[in-house]
């Protein structure tokens, strides 16, 4: 991102001493400031994430240490084949929100990563401040590649509905589940963790999408 900063920074000197500004000039500020925009949305989202995952930390210690990561991609698609069919059907029973499966997409993702990382344990004695630097740092490597990535395509997946974007998160874990029943060999495609990266960015998306129609992120958790 450091190219980037810099030329960033050459465009606002040209703005200032230009007040005829080109329409090339124009439209990279305004990308410019969209790309701020979702970077603080981002970080938003991932505070309510991260807030819900410390929580249940401290209540549960570190239970999710004895899942394999086959069990934690199996959670995620459950989670979006829940979101699928309230999104078809527009009926919950269960009384869970698209937020708050959104939300538990995240927080799977990351544990997965976490997963991949240290293997899986046999009990649930770890370190809550070593979990939590984890979490912060995928959750950092996450955002990095969204930026690139958001770079790269010009924001495109502000202009994809909520559904489509779960059917992408969908694609993803099936791909996923895929790659684990081939005992994690893959010709062409990329890893487990790219998967999980990208499911955990998309999930973000939708939840970005959300807290921009309520004006304010405030998911009901419970």
């Amino acid at each position: 991102m450091g190219n980037f900063s810099i030329h960033f920074t050459k465009i606002q000197f040209l703005i200032k001493i230009n007040r005829q500004l080109s329409p090339e000039i124009l439209i990279f500020e305004k990308f410019r400031n969209l790309m701020q925009k979702t970077s603080k949305q981002f970080d938003e989202v991932i505070q309510v994430c991260r807030e819900l995952f410390s929580n249940k930390l401290s209540d549960y210690g570190a239970s999710f240490r004895v899942l394999r990561t086959s069990s934690l991609t199996d959670q995620i698609f459950i989670k979006v084949k829940s979101l699928r069919n309230f999104q078809t059907t527009g009926v919950s029973k269960v009384g869970e929100s698209a937020e708050e499966n959104f939300i538990a997409i995240v927080n799977y993702s990351i544990i997965g990563l976490i997963q991949l990382e240290k293997g899986f344990a046999d009990d649930f004695k770890q370190d809550k401040s070593e979990i939590l630097n984890l979490y912060d740092r995928f959750a950092f490597e996450a955002k990095d590649l969204m930026m690139k990535k958001n770079h790269d395509y010009g924001e495109a997946w502000r202009e994809m509905r909520i559904s489509s974007i779960t059917d992408l998160i969908y694609q993803k874990v099936l791909r996923t589940k895929q790659i684990e029943d081939n005992a994690g060999a893959t010709l062409v495609s990329e890893g487990i963790d790219a998967n999980y990266f990208d499911m955990l960015n998309y999930a973000v998306f939708c939840l970005i999408k959300f807290s921009e129609e309520k004006e304010v992120f405030k998911p009901t958790i419970i």
